[in-house]
């Protein structure tokens, strides 16, 4: 079926179906009067009031189905001059098979909701998405995917997305147990949850400790158990994460001591990459070189996920200024070549 520029509401789908409901039941003589009946007495039940369903929007909506505009091409006929029913008795717009372009909109709408699936939104749905996604992939094997979206489904933590959400908009204090990386043993963090940041495919929880405290940054992973803490007032300080991470590449936030305009030579390979996609909204070409490589600029925290992005690059990128990550990638592109000794 087509979804046409016409944009179709909801009362003229619960129409359309009501309609095709009464013309599939051939133990019964409808008129337009029964079928404008009908099609009421589905708007009440759906909005819960009186919804007026005019003589005109029926026959509109027969006139529709009729019509190759719905993708329907509905075999409706009049008989007796004054009776309704499909001529083909097995006929029902619910068979209509799906275009090529509806089964693209589905896989890309299946692959977009499956993303959220940890948020109880969805999983209060009981499968449905994945019953769409199985319905999808039956009917169109002899296709690859369309959209390949980046995840990680055995990354842990992702089952507390849910209720650090909640405990957010909520504005709820936690007790998490917690241990870190570096801990040799968890700990029960009392926080004060703020946003929740995604990046490189991790999930990170930003808040307080407590009202003195700086901004910490939990990651979900290290996260072992969350439970409520309903005795401690939330800190309900106004906190804006765009603010927070405009000079920042990645989770770690730094002071300003931290903060340097940073200098970047990239070459004629990657240059064109780094153009299209910025590395961050503060880069800035300073320079255009003859053999096509550029020199940027960016301001941003000398953190660790910056420098993972310029060892990324390997010998694509050469750090300009300032000294103190020109030296800092030189130590370990010299580290690493030890390794391969």
């Amino acid at each position: 079926m087509y979804f046409s520029s016409m944009a179709l509401n909801k009362n003229a789908l619960i129409r359309y179906k009501t309609i095709d409901k009464c013309l599939q039941n051939h133990y019964r003589k409808w008129t337009l009067n029964d079928l404008i009946e009908e099609c009421s007495d589905a708007l009440y039940e759906y909005e819960g009031r009186d919804v007026n369903v005019s003589k005109r929007s029926v026959q509109l909506d027969l006139q529709l189905m009729r019509s190759d505009k719905l993708g329907y091409n509905a075999p409706i006929i009049v008989y007796d001059k004054k009776f309704y029913k499909y001529k083909d008795e097995n006929y029902s717009i619910t068979d209509i098979p799906l275009t090529e372009n509806d089964m693209n909109v589905l896989s890309e709408t299946v692959e977009m909701l499956k993303q959220f699936k940890d948020f109880s939104l969805f999983s209060e749905l009981g499968g449905i998405i994945q019953k769409l996604e199985d319905k999808v992939y039956t009917e169109r094997t002899h296709q690859t995917a369309i959209i390949h979206l980046d995840k990680n489904e055995e990354l842990k933590g992702l089952e507390h997305l849910d209720l650090l959400y909640q405990s957010i908009l909520k504005k709820i204090c936690l007790n998490i147990t917690y241990r870190s990386f570096k801990a040799r043993k968890e700990q029960v963090i009392n926080f004060h949850p703020f946003i929740l940041k995604e990046f490189n495919n991790r999930w990170f929880l930003v808040g307080k400790k407590k009202k003195e405290g700086t901004i910490m940054t939990l990651a979900l992973d290290r996260m072992i158990s969350i439970d409520y803490d309903l005795d401690t007032d939330y800190l309900n300080e106004p906190f804006n994460g765009d603010e927070y991470y405009k000079n920042t590449f990645g989770v770690t936030v730094l002071n300003n001591e931290n903060l340097m305009e940073i200098e970047l030579k990239i070459d004629r390979m990657n240059a064109p990459y780094v153009i299209t996609k910025p590395l961050h909204h503060s880069q800035q070409i300073i320079k255009r070189y003859q053999d096509g490589s550029i020199l940027i600029q960016v301001k941003l925290h000398l953190n660790y996920e910056l420098e993972r992005l310029v060892l990324g690059f390997g010998k694509s990128i050469e750090v300009i200024k300032p000294r103190v990550l020109r030296n800092r990638i030189k130590n370990s592109l010299k580290a690493a070549y030890t390794n391969y000794k």
